[in-house]
């Protein structure tokens, strides 16, 4: 089969029928601070916040009258949804989006205005992918698939022909965010094309790189899993020609982790007043811990804010971990004496540093666990305080890398359990959709006792959940074959040392 060309592809793709042309606005906040000039090309300004119009639509526009007339479907968790809808509208098809039980209100209303008939299906995209491929056969509907398709690609690919046209001097590298890996292909095609001189960046969420792992493999796999913190970006398998082509045209890949996105969503809005959602704040991350990591001074970067459709529920997490993922806020558990006078000692022992967080409770022995935050301005600064902490006698323990911590133990300090026998401590992630927390524990049954259970919600469609159940010795082999069946995805937290330091 003939490879596409994709520079006449893009070069003639009629996007703007509902796209519009972006700008590139410098940030400059952040370019002071990370000694280049960044740039940020805004893809969050498109009628859907997103991206994705630009492949929906040129490939929508390139079907036949008869597939018009019988219709299409796709699936998606949100943006591609809204581009497929947006598109169908303009070209007067009828459309039908299947998204998943746990998407969010605000993204299956911003499609259900555009006209579309939403059908939610399955607690995942993949799910919901699969579903959607019955309906083609079954209806023959057209599937617009949301990355591994020519037409898709191309259509994303006119964000790398603005670039170049907007910004005439040299670019050291631009920064794109990868999922199925769609945009990479796209925007890498013209520029490989055009300026080859140009890094193209793939950026991808440490707990979603399936492009990675492709790129190791030297084919497509499937991850057993993946994150959904960064929903937008999410996906087990990237497709045949994305990886296809990304072999081709993208550098490298980096990954980021959750407190890096979150720190990236707040450095936008600090230049912008915008908000991007997590796969929309993924380049810039990987912008950031690219530049550190090899010492760039003085070039010219550009990261593409590929969306914004954030649900408002996640913006406390994102707000409690930005500070963490800038290494502006230090996590750290450290052992006092039970006695009066030493909570003045330890404050001085922290200097003029300004104390973000501190959880603590009376305990009857003679020393008290505490959970403290501290504003700091890097990890060596961190790493200096903790040795003259653990040197002052005051045994201290970094939390920084610590997800339970994170995620549980910081709003739950204050009780500790010493005489409990035989806890087990597990982290649980389940569908986040109504009734979901009773269906949890309804499938944990009575057969053990829950000694422990703290559930708070991120405004995600996963929920996490801290357990602790009393589990005798002789039944350990029996629980094991239990939590397999539970069909959830779990850790065991039981020799976590913070677990020692606050719940036992």
């Amino acid at each position: 089969m003939t490879e596409p060309n994709y520079l006449v592809q893009i070069l003639n793709a009629p996007v703007y029928d509902v796209a519009i042309e972006t700008p590139l606005d410098p940030s400059v906040r952040l370019s002071q601070r990370l000694k280049n000039s960044v740039f940020l090309k805004r893809e969050d300004l498109q009628p859907v916040f997103s991206f994705k119009l630009r492949g929906a639509y040129n490939c929508m526009v390139q079907l036949s009258e008869i597939q018009r007339a019988m219709g299409v479907v796709a699936s998606s968790a949100g943006n591609h949804a809204q581009g497929v809808a947006l598109s169908a509208a303009k070209l007067d098809i009828d459309a039908h989006i299947v998204m998943p039980v746990t998407t969010p209100s605000i993204k299956v209303d911003a499609v259900r205005k555009f006209g579309a008939e939403v059908i939610l299906f399955g607690d995942d995209f993949d799910a919901a992918k699969q579903h959607a491929g019955q309906l083609a056969e079954k209806h023959g509907w057209t599937n617009i698939h949301p990355f591994d398709d020519p037409h898709v690609i191309a259509g994303q690919g006119t964000i790398g022909l603005e670039i170049l046209r907007q910004f005439r001097k040299p670019i050291k590298a631009v920064f794109v965010a990868i999922g199925g890996g769609g945009m990479a292909a796209g925007i890498g095609s013209y520029i490989k094309a055009v300026r080859p001189e140009i890094l193209v960046i793939g950026v991808e969420p440490q707990d979603a790189a399936s492009m990675s792992a492709a790129f190791a493999a030297g084919k497509v796999v499937d991850l057993s899993e993946v994150g959904t913190f960064a929903d937008g970006v999410a996906v087990r398998r990237v497709g045949d020609e994305t990886f296809r082509v990304c072999r081709e045209v993208v550098d490298e890949i980096i990954q980021c982790d959750t407190d890096e996105i979150c720190a990236a969503i707040k450095d936008v809005f600090e230049d912008t007043r915008s908000i991007l959602e997590p796969a929309g704040a993924l380049s810039v991350a990987g912008l950031k811990k690219y530049i550190k990591a090899n010492g760039w001074s003085g070039e010219n970067v550009v990261a593409i804010a590929c969306g914004a459709n954030m649900n408002f529920d996640r913006l406390r997490h994102v707000s409690e971990r930005a500070e963490i993922g800038e290494t502006r806020e230090g996590l750290f558990a450290v052992t006092l004496p039970e006695q009066p006078g030493s909570f003045r000692t330890f404050i001085r022992q922290l200097g003029d540093r300004d104390v973000s967080e501190f959880n603590y409770r009376y305990s009857e022995g003679q020393s008290a666990r505490v959970f403290v935050g501290v504003k700091i301005d890097n990890c060596e600064e961190f790493e200096t305080l903790l040795e003259g902490l653990n040197r002052a006698d005051f045994a201290s323990v970094n939390l920084l890398q610590n997800e339970m911590a994170k995620l549980h133990l910081r709003h739950m300090v204050g009780g500790r359990a010493v005489t409990i026998q035989n806890e087990l401590i597990f982290r649980f992630e389940f569908p986040e959709r109504s009734g979901a927390l009773s269906s949890f524990l309804d499938r944990m049954g009575e057969n053990w006792n829950i000694s422990l259970f703290h559930y708070r919600n991120h405004g995600s469609n996963v929920a996490r959940v801290l357990v602790g159940i009393q589990v005798p010795p002789e039944d350990r082999e029996e629980f094991s074959v239990f939590l397999d069946q539970l069909g959830f995805k779990y850790t065991d937290e039981t020799d976590n040392p913070a677990v020692g330091l606050f719940l036992h």
